[in-house]
């Protein structure tokens, strides 16, 4: 028992060790504002709910706390810790976007630039529009790919023929992001480019191909190489290594019996394993809530942690700006108080949105409930991370407790 417990303390050291801690104190948080936020997610973490959590608040460069809750298994045998792993999904796209954004400051893209530049098939795209296909109003190009504006089939009203167009070619089947491309250059598209905001993944996976393409080199070895690593990312990646695994958290959804199982996929039967046949720039990474701290608080700081600069500030100030302003009203399908940026969404109406929080906020979450908002009002990053995918088509399921975490957060700042 003593030399688990010292085991333990030792990887909780290092842990610490390697979150983006500096020597300047926290500003004094109520610590009976903060237990509101503990009873809170100890209560989501019961028997009856998720199986666990880690929670991290961060601000003006210092840890304020970072907290595990509950467990790791199904079996709710494994206690949650602050290191375990998590299948963060569509936080991955805020990655993908960074990595864009570092080569067009290197002015080897362009935002404007078309996507057949760089991919081949897409000079002449097709919209098809309630069954007719006709020529698109111009081609797409990465800043449409990076905002969700490119007009491909995203589940909207109308898109069903598209949709079903899009299934038919099966991109997601893809063995590798070559494939993926060569596969979406046949995809007819939803709508014009630049008319609408439609939330889709592809978009994403074909940033990650240019990437590819103009580095020369694989999007995982791009990713490695000139985020992780520079970063201290040391958890992040599209597969776990074998000696990590027993850190992976399970994956759960809910049954038809109203009882948590594990879900669907190679991942969730086989934890650790790729998400995906190929490097998903839109949904493929695992990572820690420590790791993914890092990266929030390198775009907090104006794209440089540590001394490594990864991105310009005036480049992380545009990400965080609403590009949505060509729509009439500006904002994404999910919220008419949020518009989009480049990697997440951005808030522009903290009033309507009824949630406490700060016009400008900026953040995003993954398919299987991980969260995380960076507030540069407030100098603020807050990320909460569980792991079970909410039920489609209604009945049973847990309740969604995002909203309430940020709520908790922003009421006990001092």
């Amino acid at each position: 028992m003593e030399r688990a417990r010292t085991a333990w303390l030792c990887a909780w050291m290092l842990f610490v060790a390697a979150l983006p801690v500096h020597a300047a104190d926290a500003p004094r948080w109520a610590p009976d504002r903060l237990a509101r936020l503990h009873a809170f997610m100890d209560k989501a973490t019961d028997g009856d709910g998720y199986l666990g959590g880690v929670t991290l608040v961060m601000q003006h460069d210092a840890i304020v706390e970072v907290k595990a809750y509950g467990h790791r298994d199904l079996g709710r045998r494994v206690p949650m810790t602050t290191d375990s792993i998590f299948r963060i999904y569509s936080m991955t796209k805020t990655v993908t976007s960074v990595a864009l954004m570092m080569l067009v400051e290197e002015g080897k893209v362009g935002l404007d630039d078309p996507v057949s530049r760089y991919l081949p098939g897409f000079d002449h795209p097709q919209v098809l529009d309630h069954g007719t296909r006709r020529p698109a109003s111009r081609e797409v190009t990465l800043h449409d790919l990076l905002t969700h504006t490119a007009g491909y089939p995203a589940g909207l009203k109308g898109d069903e023929a598209a949709v079903k167009a899009m299934e038919r070619v099966d991109p997601h089947g893809a063995s590798d992001l070559r494939d993926f491309a060569d596969r979406m250059s046949r995809v007819d598209l939803a709508a014009d480019p630049g008319t609408r905001f439609g939330y889709d993944g592809a978009s994403l996976e074909l940033i990650a191909r240019v990437v590819e393409v103009v580095s020369g080199q694989s999007f995982a070895s791009f990713l490695d190489k000139r985020i992780f690593t520079p970063l201290g990312m040391v958890d992040t990646s599209f597969s776990v290594p074998a000696n990590k695994r027993n850190r992976v958290v399970d994956i759960t959804t809910m049954g038809d019996d109203g009882h948590l199982r594990i879900a669907d996929g190679p991942s969730a039967r086989h934890p650790g394993d790729a998400l995906n046949h190929y490097d998903s720039g839109a949904g493929g990474l695992y990572s820690t809530v420590g790791d993914y701290a890092r990266f929030a608080r390198m775009l907090l700081d104006g794209g440089a942690l540590d001394g490594k600069e990864l991105l310009g500030r005036k480049t992380v100030e545009m990400m965080m700006r609403n590009h949505l302003g060509m729509l009439i009203p500006p904002v994404t399908q999910f919220s008419p108080a949020e518009g989009f940026g480049i990697g997440g969404s951005v808030v522009i109406d903290a009033a309507r949105r009824g949630q406490l929080g700060s016009d400008g906020q900026y953040g995003w979450s993954g398919a299987a409930s991980t969260y995380y908002t960076i507030d540069p009002k407030e100098h603020l990053v807050a990320m909460l991370f569980l792991q079970h995918i909410p039920r489609e088509g209604g009945g049973r399921d847990l309740a969604h407790v995002s909203r309430s975490f940020y709520n908790l957060v922003y009421q006990a700042m001092p």
